[in-house]
């Protein structure tokens, strides 16, 4: 059997970072076993689903560098849904309902008020044809529940939670077509998932309930189930479920400066019995990718722990992989010298103007003043070729008597506006002879 996983998302919004782990964990986990990843759109909402978030969609995938084997849409297989549809109708395993949105609450409220689980009670199974027709003339038309089998409990292993098992006796029957004969999530996807040779599916903790009721469409399709794994939701840092997750997509990221092995890193690990580590290339975190090293406790999302990431991640990367991205003029051996201080690629631009200048450096200290006429003349007579930081510095520790930080730190200052930075042995040759004199002269 070749594995094949699939991501599902719904065009009505953008991807926020839960789906994001939904997307890398089916990749990772189709790749780590020679197998085959899909990209499925659920656009059955024809009002809700946009255009828009279907590129937007594709483009995060592609940022990610999750490049499906397979990209289909739902919105081109109605014809398909209707055929099952209609062979489960023939077999008795789905059956119209005819009360209200009203109604169903009501019912609901009874039940809650009674102590009881707000269960269907299965109303419409027991409707005459004459009544049926009654309703139907009053202009109702009916939604379709798929008909539970009470008979058998629903069980299977889960490849995060183990053994589950569900009396389907205590369940509603879902609803899986609307009134205006729109679908719903359950059939359709039940549907794709066997037309599409779906091995294994791979989602949140939230939708195993779902699963139970799927689980009983497949056999009444006549298909064995994929397996399922479903993991743990993520929680903020503050150790609960945060909305704010819900917010956070594919260009808060980008805009942040986070790169995107960097967020792969980290959603592939959390959650897992595994470190967190900064690996800027994929090829680990695809070998190493297992469900069973997955616990059951919510995954805590952290995006502290995410910038320290990416901070390892960029300070890993080559000049080939980033040059296109890089301020224009700066080359290799200016990379080498400023990566180790960026904490996002972006920041490389600031680094850069501090070489290409001009810089606000502060006006030195009284007592500095003096100091630093005398290294600019000293810069004028060095030998630019080889080292000059050290023959700069070296040649004011002879003339100056000046040692360690009353030595650097004024240099560093006229000639950069900063307290801190680069090594200045791997910066100064970047600033050149003659801006670095000006710069000492003040």
């Amino acid at each position: 059997m070749t594995v094949t996983t699939r991501f599902a998302p719904s065009p009505t919004g953008r991807l926020h970072v839960g789906n994001l782990r939904a997307a890398i964990h089916n990749w990772l986990f189709a790749r780590a076993r020679g197998g085959r990843f899909l990209l499925r759109i659920d656009d059955t909402d024809r009002e809700r689903s946009d255009e828009a978030y279907v590129e937007a969609i594709r483009a995060d995938l592609a940022w990610l560098g999750l490049a499906p084997d397979v990209e289909a849409r739902q919105s081109a297989r109605f014809d398909r849904y209707e055929g099952r549809f209609a062979e489960l109708r023939a077999a008795g395993r789905v059956y119209p309902a005819y009360e209200t949105a009203q109604e169903l609450e009501l019912k609901r409220k009874v039940l809650l008020g009674r102590g009881l689980p707000p269960v269907y009670d299965r109303a419409a199974l027991a409707l005459s044809a004459a009544e049926r027709a009654a309703h139907e003339a009053e202009g109702r038309t009916p939604h379709w529940r798929f008909r539970l089998d009470h008979e058998t409990p629903i069980e299977w292993d889960d490849l995060v939670r183990g053994r589950q098992r569900f009396d389907p006796g205590t369940m509603s029957d879902p609803v899986v077509r609307r009134a205006d004969g729109s679908w719903l999530y359950l059939l359709p996807s039940v549907i794709d998932d066997i037309d599409m040779g779906i091995s294994h599916v791979v989602r949140g903790e939230d939708h195993v309930s779902n699963t139970a009721s799927q689980i009983q469409m497949f056999e009444a399709l006549g298909a064995a189930a994929p397996a399922f794994a479903h993991e743990a939701l993520l929680t903020g840092a503050e150790g609960k479920l945060s909305k704010r997750l819900g917010s956070l997509g594919a260009d808060h990221f980008r805009e942040a400066g986070i790169e995107p092995q960097a967020l792969i890193a980290l959603l592939a690990r959390i959650g897992t019995s595994d470190p967190v580590e900064p690996f800027a290339d994929v090829a680990p975190l695809v070998a190493g990718f297992d469900f069973g090293r997955f616990g059951r406790a919510p995954a805590r999302f952290d995006e502290a722990e995410l910038a320290a990431i990416n901070a390892k991640i960029v300070h890993q990367l080559g000049f080939d992989a980033v040059k296109h991205r890089l301020p224009a003029g700066m080359d290799a051996a200016a990379w080498e010298a400023i990566r180790p201080n960026l904490a996002t690629l972006a920041e490389a631009a600031d680094w850069w103007r501090v070489v290409e200048g001009p810089v606000d450096a502060p006006a030195p200290e009284a007592e500095d003043r003096e100091f630093l006429t005398q290294a600019a003349e000293a810069a004028a007579g060095l030998d630019w070729s080889g080292d000059p930081w050290h023959a700069l510095t070296d040649s004011l520790k002879a003339s100056s008597a000046r040692r360690g930080r009353a030595l650097f730190l004024p240099l560093r200052r006229a000639l950069t506006g900063l307290d801190h930075g680069p090594d200045m042995a791997a910066l100064l040759p970047l600033i050149g002879r003659d801006r670095a004199i000006e710069r000492l002269r003040g």
